[in-house]
């Protein structure tokens, strides 16, 4: 008896591979970052890059609507075969990040100084996470358009231009890591030296893998800039994917703070342990990635039957994904944890925490999946809606309960979180369906 694919089976993972591994390059680059300063004397350095990269997590993913919307219109276009919305919908939403980045860099001071003041770590910590923080700001442009060029590579079907330009970007990110802090010796700085220089590669890389992608005879026109009104539809159309960005990243970014005011070791144990989560959302998005672009293809092709293929084939991979990261993790994780920690505190501690970890893949995939599904049908107020939901009437109160359980109760009020927006986006995916709501005029 042999085994085939179907012809969705095929297609999803055309475009699910090349946007696993460069999903990976992710936590990758911040699993260099963690080994390289984890074995330094102090985890101080470790600490401020945690807070420092949790700040800017919130800040730049506030705007990750530039990546996922752009996703979610493109792929509609694509579907429509319309060249001319392709390429408007590109061109605004680059000129849209630029902006926003250097608006974001006239205004870094006091973004930053709220940034620490709400994560409050210890004094060591904040300063190193200021100098950290003070250079990091300068990728913002690059950051933003990285976001908007993947996010219309991905909607185009050509997954295998953010693997190129992430993986080499992040390539270079890691010998620049290893080549500031082990040999020059420049620490938190210069880790934080190595991402400006490599987000900016990424960027270029980016640009030059666009233009070769431009649809035939489409040329540059008046036309395709727009006016003021077209500008403002596109932050109209993503208003609710930033407000559920939002409500995560501070649902993260209270996750530091909080493992912050147990000290610096909790700290910088839960930053170990919180790279791997990084590790299963971006391995089981590649899933949802291509989910997002052949969800969208249907909905611009308005083909029903299309639609519920490619979820139901979605759902089974992610669900296979989410199991092998599970076990992973249980045979593993003692040795993976070790080999990004050095410090016997830190990975005695990060120890004991690792039960939790070994929860998560089963409890977020559901989240990630229906992300996915629900960006390509561009149902974004139902994603603000759940997080919302979740964030606030979930993980608030669960962890106000469990105050008196100390990290584990941090712990058990993430897992929640994850089975909340499980529940509450499995419950609208079953009632749009049921009511053919998919389809419906938005």
């Amino acid at each position: 008896m042999t085994f085939r694919l179907s012809v969705t089976d095929r297609r999803l993972w055309a475009l699910a591979w090349p946007l696993m591994l460069t999903n990976l390059t992710v936590p990758l680059l911040g699993l260099v970052d963690t080994a390289v300063l984890g074995h330094l004397e102090t985890p101080e350095y470790l600490g401020a890059v945690a807070v420092g990269a949790n700040l800017f997590s919130l800040l730049y993913w506030t705007f990750g609507f530039m990546r996922m919307g752009t996703t979610g219109l493109a792929a509609q276009a694509w579907g429509k075969r319309d060249s001319f919305s392709q390429v408007a919908l590109l061109l605004r939403s680059v000129m849209l990040a630029v902006g926003i980045g250097l608006l974001l860099i006239l205004c870094h001071q006091p973004l930053i100084q709220t940034g620490l003041t709400l994560m409050n770590p210890s004094a060591g910590v904040t300063e190193l996470a200021a100098e950290y923080a003070a250079i990091r700001i300068w990728s913002a442009p690059a950051v933003l358009c990285q976001y908007t060029l993947v996010g219309w590579l991905i909607g185009t079907q050509f997954p295998r231009g953010p693997m190129v330009m992430l993986i080499v970007a992040n390539g270079l990110n890691i010998v620049l890591d290893v080549l500031f802090v082990t040999v020059l010796g420049w620490n938190s700085r210069g880790v934080a030296i190595a991402t400006v220089i490599a987000e900016y590669g990424a960027a270029i890389i980016g640009f030059a893998i666009v233009l070769r992608r431009m649809p035939d005879g489409q040329r540059l026109t008046r036309e395709l800039f727009g006016q003021l009104a077209d500008y403002l539809a596109i932050l109209q159309v993503n208003r609710h994917i930033m407000v559920r960005t939002i409500a995560l990243l501070l649902v993260l970014a209270f996750f530091t703070a909080q493992g912050a005011r147990q000290g610096d070791t909790i700290l910088a144990a839960n930053a170990v342990l919180i790279t791997f989560l990084l590790l299963i959302s971006n391995a089981l998005d590649g899933f949802a990635n291509a989910a997002e672009a052949l969800i969208g293809e249907s909905v611009g092709r308005d083909s029903r039957r299309q639609f519920f293929v490619v979820f139901r084939c979605a759902l089974r991979w992610s669900l296979w994904g989410s199991l092998l990261l599970t076990i992973l993790f249980v045979v593993g994780g003692r040795s993976l944890i070790a080999l990004l920690t050095g410090i016997e505190e830190v990975r005695t501690t990060a120890w004991q925490y690792l039960p939790w970890l070994w929860l998560l893949p089963l409890a977020s995939v559901w989240g990630f999946l229906f992300d996915g599904v629900f960006i390509g049908a561009t149902r974004t107020r139902d994603m603000q809606n759940t997080m919302l939901f979740s964030a606030l009437g979930v993980f608030a109160p669960v962890w106000w309960l469990t105050t008196g359980w100390g990290n584990h109760g941090l712990w058990f009020s993430l897992i929640c979180l994850m089975l909340a927006r499980a529940a509450s986006m499995g419950w609208l995916c079953w009632s749009h369906t049921r009511n053919d709501r998919w389809f419906s005029t938005r």
